[in-house]
């Protein structure tokens, strides 16, 4: 994403979705997230539009485009900072706000795709599947029919 992908106004970012090739689709920001955003450009001072929103700060790459391995270790270091021993990744992160998403909204699959972007709704149901864990429920009751 580039700052020009970033429209504060209106509290949108242009994303390229997975498996959609190079269209954008616009995803909407919380007050909190675009305030963030915010807070960063006026911290970086950067007034080009075609440079990247995100850039490494660390000594050897600073000012680049971070790469998704970068990424991957800037979720590293705030789970360790934060104390959690678990091992994170970018994607665990997403399957967590998924997941309590689901159960904010009590399992309503259809306004959480809208948040998750799946486009196949089973793909989806497999998370609240696993919320619910319906499986481990069923084989409880099967126990007990033995």
């Amino acid at each position: 994403m580039n700052i020009a992908d970033l429209d504060l106004d209106s509290r949108r970012l242009w994303i390229l979705g997975k498996g959609r090739g190079s269209q954008k689709e616009a995803i909407a920001l919380s007050i909190t997230t675009a305030a963030a955003l915010q807070d960063w450009l006026l911290a970086r001072r950067e007034t080009n539009i075609n440079q990247p929103l995100f850039i490494s700060l660390d000594s050897v790459t600073s000012g680049h485009r971070l790469s998704t391995t970068s990424i991957y270790e800037v979720v590293q270091q705030y789970a360790k900072a934060a104390g959690i021993i678990k091992v994170l990744s970018p994607h665990r992160i997403r399957h967590s706000s998924v997941t309590a998403a689901l159960e904010a909204t009590g399992g309503d699959v259809r306004r959480v795709q809208k948040l998750s972007r799946h486009a196949n709704l089973n793909t989806l149901m497999i998370y609240d599947d696993n919320r619910l864990s319906h499986q481990g429920e069923i084989s409880d009751l099967l126990a007990d029919l033995v």
